[in-house]
């Protein structure tokens, strides 16, 4: 994100930035506006406008309501930024530094109520990289917490995900039998995505079983190859045989001379 710093036409003014992940948290909403607007009355400020995003995650860099602000920031327009915690303005340290790096470039302050900082002081500024480091660090383990979870879920044999509802032996032999999709749809009673993703499972399971059998017969190819016939193992011993009796008779040269 790249700032353009431009003289303000009118009065610079305050922002306020409300941001919640889902709909339902529609009263966690509310309550960072009301905690916004209280900041505003105990500062006299009277000149603010508030931006809100709901129902967008934070680990989004890009958002309706958050770019509306940043513009507004790059044009000169915002004095002051003021977020409920920083965390509901970025989640990750690369998203939080590059919005720090436009509010330095655009001489524009940055206030958290939570963690009580602000941008203006060498120690705000500190202090917030360092919190927004701890946060990203959090949620890191978190996700990593539940893919361990689910893996060890899925290890025991437990089902991860919605319950299959499709009759996936019947999506099968149709396919096989050469239907279309829509007849597949029709006759199956599903959707046209649950039949693309049967099919997908079965060509994957199909090319297995496959590479499976040529392995097996490779396999197999190798043993038969190296075996010896039981004709010529009768000829090697018979060889042997012969060898043997060979070296115990003893020639003329060896035969012993009598004394008269």
């Amino acid at each position: 994100m790249q700032a353009h710093f431009t003289a303000p036409s009118t009065k610079r003014r305050t922002a306020l930035y409300a941001r919640v992940s889902t709909a339902d948290q529609k009263n966690g909403l509310e309550a960072q506006i009301r905690a916004l607007t209280i900041f505003c009355d105990q500062n006299k400020i009277t000149e603010y406008e508030l931006f809100a995003d709901e129902n967008v995650s934070g680990t989004k860099a890009s958002r309706p309501a958050l770019d509306r602000m940043m513009r507004a920031v790059e044009t000169g327009e915002i004095e002051t930024v003021v977020v409920f915690a920083f965390s509901r303005y970025a989640r990750s340290v690369s998203h939080m530094l590059k919005g720090l790096e436009v509010f330095k470039k655009c001489n524009t302050n940055f206030v958290s109520l939570t963690e009580k900082l602000d941008l203006n002081t060498s120690l705000g500024h500190v202090v917030f990289v360092i919190i927004s480091a701890i946060a990203q660090l959090e949620r890191d383990l978190i996700a990593e917490r539940v893919r361990n979870g689910l893996a060890n879920a899925k290890a025991k044999g437990k089902r991860i995900g919605r319950e299959r509802k499709r009759n996936s032996a019947l999506i099968e032999s149709l396919l096989e039998a050469g239907l279309s999709f829509r007849e597949i749809s029709r006759i199956s009673r599903c959707s046209h995505g649950s039949v693309s993703a049967q099919k997908k499972e079965w060509i994957a399971r199909k090319a297995a079983e496959k590479k499976k059998l040529e392995e097996e017969q490779r396999t197999k190819f190798q043993e038969e190859s190296i075996q010896i016939p039981p004709e010529l193992v009768a000829k090697i011993e018979a060889a042997k045989s012969e060898q043997h009796v060979t070296a115990e008779t003893p020639t003329a040269s060896q035969e012993p001379i009598n004394a008269t």
